[in-house]
């Protein structure tokens, strides 16, 4: 499984950005999908997930209700609303290997594999 981010920039405080993580073939359709992200010096930080349908969401208590993660068959986005400085990072998307009834593992970047290569966010103030 390949996977590649995109969408990220320079955005003022309060604005919005659109990323996708796009994905070889239709590799990703059968598993869960999340979003991370990673400043210098930092722990990667858990950011949203997906379950495979698209039809269940968790969130990040520092993002929710600004960001949100959807999904199709080979790709999946994050819309970035009311956007901060303190959410400059690179943004990475990675996929699950746990079933997502485990909602531990849905925040862990340990039970996330086929890391992507990142997308540079940062928001200036």
């Amino acid at each position: 499984v390949q996977l590649q981010a995109s969408g990220g920039g320079l955005v003022q405080a309060g604005g919005s950005l659109r990323l996708l993580c796009a994905a070889s073939g239709n590799a990703i359709s059968s598993y869960g999908m999340g979003w991370f992200r990673q400043t210098p010096g930092k722990e990667r930080e858990f950011v949203a997930a997906i379950n495979w349908s698209g039809g269940d969401t968790y969130y990040a208590d520092s993002v929710k209700g600004r960001f949100t993660i959807s999904r199709d068959r080979n790709a999946v986005y994050l819309q970035m609303n009311s956007l901060k400085p303190e959410d400059t990072a690179v943004y990475l998307c990675a996929v699950s290997f746990r079933g997502w009834n485990d909602q531990k593992s849905r925040s862990s970047a340990t039970d996330y594999g086929y890391w992507g290569m990142g997308t540079q966010v940062t928001v200036s103030s």
